[in-house]
């Protein structure tokens, strides 16, 4: 029996184990950033919060799974360490946005800006593109396709840098009370934080098919 635990530790897992634990983990940040987006639009009710710590405990879940997959594998497709990343970065946006909804909650802001509309819907873009980079990955695509979903990432990562601009101006021209301000800041920046690891993980997932191209 250990003979066999110790071939089992040696070989490799099934080639696809960690892309798609990958791409199960960006489903759950895509439904996350959907969830978000209906809360802003829809408003906060119990089933959508609900729906929202699910969202984090499976996370968590896939990123244990992963993390105990490669704990039990001794060689592994790509470097341990872009695997670790990779998971570790997806974990932490879905944390972001399933904060940012509960905070909706929490602060009982009464109405959501226009600020936060934009950056819901971009933060969806994002998510949407995460998943296919993450599907492309999966299939090893090629680079310059590879290259180009990154290059449409940054360039959602740009826009969401500019509404974030935008948000902050208006939240300290004195058009909203000092309360307010401290709510909306902190939703703003959950959901920049993970618009901007959207785009670490996409950069991330690029530089890693590169090193082995």
């Amino acid at each position: 029996m250990a003979k066999l635990n110790l071939l089992a530790y040696i070989l490799p897992p099934d080639d696809k184990t960690f892309y798609i634990l990958f791409e199960k983990s960006t489903h759950v940040c895509k439904k996350a950033a959907t969830l978000f987006d209906e809360i802003v639009e829809k408003g906060v009710s119990d089933e959508r919060i609900i729906k929202a710590k699910q969202y984090k405990h499976t996370s968590n879940d896939l990123i244990k799974e992963t993390l105990t997959e490669l704990n039990n594998t001794f060689v592994t497709p790509i470097d341990r360490e872009d695997i670790q990343l990779i998971a570790t970065l997806l974990n932490k946006i879905t944390k972001k946005i399933v904060k940012a909804s509960l905070n909706l909650r929490v602060y009982r802001l009464e109405n959501n800006t226009e600020n936060v509309v934009a950056q819901a819907k971009t933060l969806l873009q994002a998510a949407e593109e995460l998943d296919l980079i993450i599907h492309k990955f999966k299939k090893v695509s090629s680079i310059k396709e590879m290259t180009e979903s990154n290059l449409r990432m940054k360039d959602i990562e740009s826009h969401g840098d500019e509404i974030m601009f935008h948000a902050m101006d208006a939240l300290f021209s004195g058009g909203f009370d000092a309360l307010n301000v401290i709510k909306l800041r902190d939703i703003h920046k959950d959901i920049e934080n993970a618009l901007d690891t959207c785009y670490s993980v996409s950069d991330n997932v690029v530089n890693i098919v590169l090193k082995q191209s």
